[in-house]
């Protein structure tokens, strides 16, 4: 059971699954496979690019399960801390095989595909290393295609490792969480006779000691929640 739950996580997979679960949980009539399939309701889906580009696609020859919305691309981002930016940022070049999907994209729908969009870890656009990337084309209201997924899975160790830097909520649970142990293992019997809320005294010591020494080191070190950074180009994470 140990094994299996250490094996490692295919993004691609963790983001249909997404989908899917966002999808059934808002009782969509219609998703977005039976929209792209039939072709009804297609003004919604890709009709509209709120000024941003938006590349044209044949409907009958999309494949559902590649279509995302932002919101969950979004969501993988955050949970794993990764980064959605411009390909143009991602300083490796693309492999052949990612070359050759977007090439036989382009052909199987007659166009010209821009502006695409890769999901990858926060490393890959600053240092030498590529773990896992998505390669996603624009189809406007928010809306990609996931053209191709290239590379190793991912440890998932990695969601629980970056778990704390989520969001400020998490932060806090976090802090609170550690704070608690802390104050179970620290001895305050001696303390607690004199005293009848130590244990709560000492609770909020550690609480604020642990919140101002992580605050203040990790935004020394210029860093910042995934749910901030999920789609920032900039160096500082």
């Amino acid at each position: 059971m140990a094994m299996k739950v250490l094996e490692p996580i295919s993004l691609d997979k963790t983001l249909l699954k997404i989908r899917n679960r966002d999808l059934k949980s808002e009782n969509i009539a219609h998703s977005v496979c039976s929209r792209v399939q039939t072709g009804t309701d297609l003004e919604n889906l890709i009709g509209q690019d709120n000024g941003k580009t938006k590349n044209q696609f044949d409907i009958d020859l999309l494949e559902s399960d590649r279509i995302f919305h932002r919101k969950h691309i979004q969501e993988l981002c955050v949970n794993y801390r990764l980064r959605f930016l411009s390909v143009k940022l991602f300083k490796y070049g693309l492999p052949e095989e990612a070359l050759s999907a977007w090439e036989e994209l382009e052909q199987l729908h007659q166009t010209s595909i821009e502006d695409l969009m890769i999901a990858a870890p926060s490393k890959s656009f600053h240092l030498k290393t590529y773990d896992d990337p998505l390669l996603f084309a624009p189809m406007g209201n928010d809306y990609y295609y996931m053209i191709h997924k290239w590379g190793n899975d991912v440890s998932p160790l990695r969601r629980l490792k970056y778990w704390p830097l989520k969001n400020v909520i998490t932060f806090l649970l976090f802090c609170l969480a550690v704070s608690g142990l802390l104050t179970w293992i620290t001895p305050v019997n001696k303390l607690g006779t004199t005293l009848l809320w130590a244990p709560f005294i000492v609770f909020l010591f550690m609480f604020k000691s642990i919140v101002g020494t992580v605050a203040y080191y990790f935004f020394m070190m210029g860093k910042n929640f995934n749910s901030e950074i999920w789609d920032r180009p900039f160096k500082e994470n």
